[in-house]
């Protein structure tokens, strides 16, 4: 409708005797012959950029343009199609999307869910927001959390694979994700069946952090029997996604999410993966934004590591055996702005607190050799708790095993 077809209609309308519905509507009709836009009910700026992030076709890369155009989100909201035309990048059908949002969205209704479902919304200019994810191209405008994003996730490993995965791809999994998650790194997966699955059972089984990025909206569990698995990664890390409710699985989603878990990670380690699986599209995003990945071999006649064979052989993957492979790319990977400040000085030690028992233990080696048997009579603790303190102080680079469970300080 044309300028003058809107100013016919007003006219015809307030010949009549008008509601108060009818009145916002012609009020809303002299706007547009104006060329103007009625303005919207005050928001913030969180509540904007989710309401952003519920338009179809409007992403990270676009907000970012029109944020260096307008003051705040909620403007960028408030904008007429004219307004929103004038800045590059930004066409037509772009700009009736973002005029028309309260015609698609429902930001009331999403609020609502938000809340009732327990989880937080975290934008870029909150503390929690993840340093590395502000690092890549296009980091997500909101990040739906259920659990608690941390500080310490800044030390963070993903690891990724195949759906359907080998006994031996299940096994490697959890054993690297609990090496790493013992002494204190985040392990970051996608929450899928196989590779991923054991990924955050072994972080769970050292008792340590694990965060999952999903590719659906949060209320949407998928795949639905890791239900239980989801509730216990929010309650000792962060389950996370940048979907609103009720976003279902789809062919874009999870390339989607794989952006998520690469960007948001020191490294990456490809456990087992077909020529065709996602882990590869993981891998080649963490390439992309410099980070390093890392594949674990398998038989050659097995297709489950066809993928990371390749990877290695193309020079896209560093070989990992075992976490002390992802270790010693340590200079790179936990660079030292991430130690705490009693270790930022050291550069032979990792950037991970030492606990109780293993300060305990560490005090008690020195640079003779000393035995297993030795430490267990010195230190009073259980031989168990022994062992596994012994493999923590390993995997951090401090002492070193010598045959015969005879243990040395490393120089």
């Amino acid at each position: 409708m044309g300028c003058q077809g809107c100013c016919r209609l007003i006219n015809r309308l307030q010949e009549k005797n008008l509601t108060t519905d009818y009145r916002y509507v012609v009020d809303s009709l002299k706007l547009a012959a104006r060329g103007e836009k009625r303005s919207t009910p005050r928001m913030d700026s969180r509540e904007a950029l989710i309401a952003l992030n519920m338009i179809d076709g409007v992403g990270p890369v676009r907000v970012r343009q029109l944020l260096g155009h307008f003051a705040e989100a909620a403007d960028i909201l408030r904008a007429s199609r004219a307004q929103l035309e004038k800045v590059q990048g930004i066409g037509p059908e772009i700009a009736s999307a973002i005029a028309g949002w309260e015609k698609t969205v429902d930001l009331k209704g999403e609020l609502e869910r938000i809340q009732q479902f327990g989880c937080r919304i975290v934008i870029q200019s909150d503390e929690n927001y993840p340093e590395l994810l502000k690092q890549i191209y296009d980091p997500p405008l909101v990040l739906y959390t259920k659990g608690e994003l941390a500080a310490k996730d800044k030390n963070s490993v993903a690891i990724v694979g195949s759906r359907l995965t080998t006994h031996y791809g299940m096994e490697v999994a959890r054993k690297l994700a609990y090496q790493l998650a013992y002494i204190g790194v985040t392990i970051v997966s996608g929450g899928a069946r196989g590779i991923d699955t054991g990924a955050h059972q072994g972080a769970l089984n050292a008792k340590g952090r694990t965060i999952a990025v999903m590719g659906t909206g949060i209320n949407l569990i998928f795949p639905a029997e890791n239900a239980e698995l989801f509730e216990r990664i929010a309650a000792s890390g962060a389950v996370i996604t940048q979907f609103p409710f009720n976003r279902k699985a789809d062919k874009q989603s999870f390339p989607i999410r794989n952006r998520l878990v690469a960007g948001i990670t020191l490294g990456t380690v490809v456990v087992e993966a077909n020529l065709t699986s996602g882990a590869l599209i993981t891998a080649r995003m963490a390439n992309d934004n410099g980070r390093q990945v890392f594949a674990v071999p398998g038989r050659i006649d097995s297709p489950r590591s066809k993928g990371c064979h390749e990877l290695i052989k193309n020079g896209g993957a560093k070989l990992c055996e075992s976490a002390e492979d992802i270790l010693c790319e340590f200079e790179y990977l936990f660079p030292s702005s991430n130690r705490p400040e009693v270790l930022r000085d050291a550069p032979d030690l990792p950037a991970f607190a030492l606990s109780p028992n293993e300060t305990a233990l560490y005090a008690l080696i020195d640079k003779e050799e000393m035995s297993i048997d030795d430490l267990i009579r010195r230190s009073g603790l259980a031989p168990s708790a022994v062992s596994v303190t012994l493999l923590g102080l390993e995997m951090k680079r401090l002492i070193r095993q010598l045959p015969g469970k005879i243990f040395v300080k490393n120089d």
